[in-house]
């Protein structure tokens, strides 16, 4: 039900979303959705945390791999980036982002959800800075907290499908980025 909500979220946006078109393509009704989640919101909400569950558990494997730090970086920003334009999972949360400020709810998953991202990111960047492969004076809080922000805009200019703005010349914006954000040594 929640892959669903977010193909149908990919395919027309938030605005063409309604519980009773949701229903018909899972062949139930409009009624049993709502009885089990209540609400639009706390139906994309679900959607979301389903789908950052699955990245999670993506990044937590990621994490554990025994490659070098460099390469469990660029693992990192290719899990982050979007795959093309109408990414399901980026759509939602361009359309989850624009009802943050009235709804707590969905601020307070949100930034559980970048705070995950934070940790693991921060987490790899200093086992990097611990095996002296990247510079030791790096501050590894902000660092990531930067190269999030850049992947959020990378990212949100793929989902759109803006011009020149594909996931291979976002990545490799990423990359050179990164290589600047996080020196080797």
């Amino acid at each position: 039900m929640l892959e669903e909500a977010m193909a149908a979220i990919a395919e027309g946006g938030l605005a063409e979303l309604t519980m009773s078109a949701l229903a018909e393509r899972l062949g139930t009704s409009g009624g049993h959705i709502l009885y089990y989640f209540g609400s639009k919101d706390r139906l994309l909400l679900a959607a979301l945390r389903w789908s950052e569950d699955r990245l999670a558990a993506e990044r937590a494997l990621l994490l554990a791999r025994r490659v070098t730090a460099h390469r469990k970086l660029a693992l990192f920003l290719e899990l982050y980036l979007p795959r093309g334009p109408r990414d399901p999972r980026w759509t939602l949360w361009i359309e989850l982002w624009a009802r943050t400020p009235s709804n707590e709810d969905l601020r307070a998953a949100q930034q559980e959800i970048d705070d995950g991202w934070q940790r693991d990111l921060e987490a790899l960047l200093a086992k990097g800075v611990d095996q002296g492969r990247f510079a030791p004076a790096l501050d590894v809080p902000a660092r990531a907290s930067e190269l999030l922000a850049l992947l959020d805009g990378l990212s949100t200019r793929v989902v759109l499908g803006q011009r020149g703005a594909d996931r291979a010349a976002s990545l490799e914006r990423a990359r050179t980025a990164a290589a600047l954000l996080v020196p080797h040594v």
